[in-house]
């Protein structure tokens, strides 16, 4: 039974468990699952459109309006309302040589990068648009990964584009499937046999996981980046690799570095 105002309230996931507990472990330092994706946008560009497509996308996908608590809880619960509102901010900074424009975007997505989301307040997104010129923008969703995984992604970008393209009319898009048919087909599974194939996979590990000097040290921004554009075909290539082993292309490249790391330390 869910109270007045709640569409639902459900169970946590072991992943969302465990971002929610790394979340609420220091909650001063930059949460590192804070992620955000960019879009770049030329031409006519409808503001208003994109503001009505992110509604949309709100309450076409009930998750995405979750919020967790924890609190005089046995186990966390993620609390769905039916309504929340989209937190959206627009910029012009249009004034200014290039590399001022640059300078202003980059201060400005950082800022709200390092901004930490209230897990306990949804929604754990919210949108940036910024002009950069009469006909250039940069969209960008900030979330927190406790609301998605790698796979979603792509989804959720294809809805939110799609939903522009209708202006916020979902009628004629696919079905949603409920994060609790998930949840509800998780709680199904043999964690024993899950446990039990983990055990067998790792028989013979003895060393201990390596962290580096001050892992435990509050961390006050966030972690360094360095880009790497790879040619269109390798990143076809790696895309139908990641697809025929039913893997996120996320896990190649993390494979990839792996495997790299191990030959340089032996």
């Amino acid at each position: 039974m869910t109270k007045p105002g709640l569409a639902d309230v459900l169970p946590l996931s072991p992943l969302q468990e465990g971002m929610l507990f790394l979340a609420l472990y220091d909650e001063r330092s930059v949460d590192a699952y804070t992620v955000q994706l960019g879009f770049d946008l030329e031409g006519r560009v409808d503001p208003a459109g994109l503001r009505a497509a992110g509604d949309a996308l709100l309450r076409r996908h009930p998750n995405l309006r979750a919020g967790f608590r924890h609190e005089k809880l046995s186990r966390p619960v993620q609390v769905i309302p039916h309504e929340v509102e989209l937190p959206w901010q627009e910029a012009d900074l249009r004034d200014g040589s290039d590399q001022a424009r640059r300078t202003a975007l980059d201060e400005l997505v950082e800022r709200d990068r390092t901004r930490r989301f209230d897990l306990a307040a949804p929604p754990l997104i919210r949108f940036t648009l910024a002009r950069l010129a009469d006909e250039r923008y940069r969209l960008v969703a900030t979330l927190h990964h406790i609301l998605l995984d790698g796979w979603s992604f792509p989804l959720l970008v294809d809805d939110l584009f799609e939903l522009y393209a209708q202006r916020g009319d979902e009628s004629g898009r696919p079905k949603v499937t409920p994060y609790r048919d998930y949840l509800a087909w998780l709680s199904r599974q043999d964690r024993d046999a899950a446990a039990k194939a983990w055990r067998t996979a790792l028989d013979g590990v003895t060393e201990p996981t390596l962290l580096v000097p001050g892992a435990g040290q509050r961390v006050d921004r966030m972690p360094e980046e360095f880009s790497l554009e790879l040619p269109a075909e390798l990143t076809e290539r790696l895309t139908a690799l990641a697809r025929s082993r039913g893997w996120t292309l996320n896990t190649v490249v993390q494979g990839a570095w792996g495997l790299l790391l191990s030959s340089l330390t032996g």
